[in-house]
């Protein structure tokens, strides 16, 4: 959640000079880039009409030449001029650059010559997100996709290249840009963020604190339709499904860019893993850094996780992340990847109230004490700030709202979701007393575990890849105490949803008493445990 306000003159110019003095004279600090550019570019719309033009980069804009002009915008939504003047040799553009049902209309001494209604079907459209952070972007291109399905668009999104790679496979309709690329044609471009001062409604129409940080996109690109936005969560596939660690394990995210979205709770990540270790899991830290922090305050990843952490490709989190039974982490980056990979969420967060994230039912907050201060319209972040407490800072109060989430609220938070997914570890580690099963039946099957699994049941799919060898793989069920019952289905089902009455399945051979007809059917084996078989 970073501000979307690029340096100031005197602070770039701060840090172009650099400074000396001492013994060393210091290295000049690279100028940071800019959160956002709002590059409109030239208009691109032909009006048919000499010296006119108009689009929708940037807000509504028109191009006149000299003469008796007037430009008129209407909200059609609203059904309401929001601007209408004289106009001779210019750019008219409109002040809103968020999503608007604009109409444009032309007037030449006062004589209607050119109307236009925003229509985005089949045009190029371009969706501009900022670049440096991670968070913010995963909760925001859902949206974007929402966009594109609602109006029909050619839809182009610029955005940093590793998340382009991240969203390509889910999102395979939207065409990808570098930060700085801009197609030719374009027809309209909208810009998401969060934009400070927190009243500026020039680039989203409400206050993000407010709305959550995901639905701030949504009332930029007119998804609200009257109401609140419906929650819509990231998707992302993993690029190697191959399982590299064996074991169950749970993967969890400590740091933060601000201490706010800590954890400050002194004991509370000792105990946390300590408790999942205790359940069978290992415990992974997939964190960037194992040391974060500024000035005085420095943050290590937790005692007893295993150091996962580094600078490596989200791809690779994704591929652990997909594997893990679960993941708990803070109201930052990770949390939302864990979402979109489609993976049960802890979320421990006092600073932002639950509205702000993504909804998951296992989301951690302590309401005894002071809480939601991101999300209280009467305070504004400072994102310079590192200890950032705008109510507590200096006290002994000071991030209270996190300190006082307790070890054990968590992890009930934990059973609790343990306890809705049938999770259990130690049921999988218990040792196998039946025979192994036979040196030939091994290579034929796998099975794999059902993540729906209690300590007394245990639900197994198994599936015979070697017609040849499945006697051998039937054989060494039976010995494990299971009762085999036998399902013939037909492949085709006369009451199939397509309504496709022909049997697609059915195979005609001539014999020497002439055609016959057989049909494949799918061939199951139930196996039931702790079951006496009635004659």
């Amino acid at each position: 959640m970073t501000e979307i306000k690029s340096a100031s003159d005197e602070e770039l110019a701060q840090l172009a000079k650099g400074s000396s003095g001492g013994l060393s004279k210091e290295q000049p600090q690279p100028v940071p880039k800019p959160y956002m550019a709002f590059d409109a570019g030239e208009v691109q719309q032909e009006s048919g009409l000499p010296g006119i033009k108009f689009d929708f980069n940037y807000g509504a804009r028109v191009t006149v030449p000299q003469g008796e002009y007037r430009v008129k915008f209407i909200d059609r939504k609203s059904c309401l001029t929001v601007y209408d003047a004289a106009a001779s040799g210019v750019l008219v553009t409109s002040s809103k650059k968020y999503f608007v049902d604009f109409r444009i209309e032309v007037y030449e001494k006062d004589k209607l010559i050119l109307t236009h209604d925003l229509d985005l079907k089949g045009k190029k459209v371009l969706i501009k997100c900022p670049t440096g952070i991670l968070g913010d972007i995963l909760a925001w291109f859902p949206y974007a996709e929402e966009f594109r399905k609602k109006h029909q668009c050619e839809l182009y999104c610029s955005l940093a290249e590793d998340l382009a790679e991240l969203f390509k496979p889910a999102y395979s309709q939207i065409n990808y840009l570098k930060p700085e690329e801009r197609p030719e044609g374009l027809y309209a471009s909208y810009y998401l963020g969060i934009f400070f001062p927190c009243d500026d409604r020039l680039h989203q129409p409400s206050d993000f604190r407010v709305r959550g940080l995901h639905k701030n996109a949504a009332m930029i690109l007119g998804l609200d339709e009257g109401s609140e936005p419906q929650d819509v969560s990231i998707r992302l596939l993993p690029k190697d499904k191959t399982r590299k660690i064996k074991e169950p394990y749970v993967c969890i995210a400590a740091q933060s860019s601000s201490q706010a979205k800590y954890w400050n709770n002194g004991s509370g990540w000792l105990n946390v893993v300590k408790h999942l270790k205790a359940k069978g899991y290992r415990v992974l830290c997939i964190d960037r850094e194992n040391v974060y922090g500024m000035n005085s305050r420095f943050n290590i990843i937790p005692y007893g996780a295993e150091d996962f952490t580094g600078k490596l490709p989200l791809s690779e989190r994704i591929d652990l992340l997909y594997h893990a039974d679960f993941f708990i982490g803070l109201s930052s980056g990770l949390s939302w990847v864990a979402n979109g990979v489609g993976i049960p969420v802890v979320l421990i967060s006092g600073f932002t109230l639950p509205f702000n994230e993504f909804a998951t039912p296992y989301r951690v907050i302590n309401y005894h004490v002071c809480n939601g201060c991101w999300n209280d319209s009467t305070v504004v972040f400072d994102h310079k700030d590192f200890e950032w407490c705008p109510r507590l800072k200096g006290t002994e109060r000071q991030f209270e709202c996190s300190r006082y989430i307790t070890p054990e609220a968590v992890n009930k938070v934990i059973d609790k979701l343990m306890a809705d997914h049938r999770l259990d570890p130690l049921a999988a580690k218990q040792p196998d007393t039946n025979k192994a099963a036979p040196a030939d039946a091994e290579p034929i099957a796998s099975a794999a575990i059902n993540k729906t699994t209690t300590g007394k049941v245990k639900k197994v799919r198994i599936c015979g890849d070697q017609t040849e060898k499945s006697q051998s793989l039937v054989e060494w069920i039976k010995q494990q105490g299971y009762y085999l019952h036998w399902h013939k289905q037909n492949m085709c089902n006369p009451n199939n949803y397509e309504g496709v009455k022909e049997n697609i399945f059915t195979v005609k051979q001539k014999t020497e008493k002439g055609w016959i007809e057989s049909h494949y059917i799918s061939q199951n084996m139930l196996y039931l445990e702790g079951f006496e078989k009635v004659q």
